[in-house]
């Protein structure tokens, strides 16, 4: 605690997962938007990586991650639309354990006030996997902004109140305990 009895910030362990056919480290504007804002705001980038819109592909990525003790969050942007290769969604229903059906609620919220009915084609998600978040983000850099800037930034920070997501990131796994 400070010494307003305000928590001190807490550095979360995050890493960022592009989903592309056409993307790679070069060309990945989105993936360089949120390890920018990822960095800027204190926390640790643990990892990145880029892969095929695959489902195969995107768990194997993930549950390797969701084991790691290394990494609290993954942020996932790319394949949350709605034509044949968008599979995001589908990969992370695969793996986790409690979906957080709000974040895309939201997302949708705060992309509408700038693509107004365009944001129905978005399939944004989130949720948990063991001690792990999973946040899905549209592919655009600007979605990514949004994503992070108008809930992440705040939800991955201790100090964010009246609640916030690191604040019961020891209690994530009490169903396993």
């Amino acid at each position: 605690m400070s010494e307003n009895n305000k928590p001190s910030f807490v550095a979360v362990n995050i890493a960022i997962l592009t989903v592309s056919d056409s993307r790679d480290i070069n060309n990945d504007r989105s993936g360089d938007t949120l390890v920018q804002r990822v960095r800027q705001a204190g926390h640790n980038m643990t990892a990145r990586s880029i892969v095929r819109d695959e489902v195969d592909l995107i768990t194997d990525i993930l549950q390797t991650w969701i084991a790691d003790p290394n990494i609290d969050t993954v942020i996932i942007t790319g394949g949350t639309g709605v034509t044949g290769r968008d599979v995001t969604p589908e990969a992370l229903a695969a793996v986790w354990d409690k979906e957080i059906p709000g974040f895309g609620e939201l997302f949708r919220w705060i992309s509408y006030k700038k693509i107004k009915t365009s944001t129905i084609q978005s399939r944004a998600c989130a949720g948990v996997a063991g001690k792990t978040y999973l946040f899905a983000l549209p592919g655009s850099p600007s979605a990514c902004k949004d994503g992070w800037d108008e809930i992440l930034r705040d939800q991955l920070d201790i100090r964010h109140k009246p609640c916030n997501f690191v604040e019961i990131m020891p209690r994530l796994n009490e169903h396993l305990e």
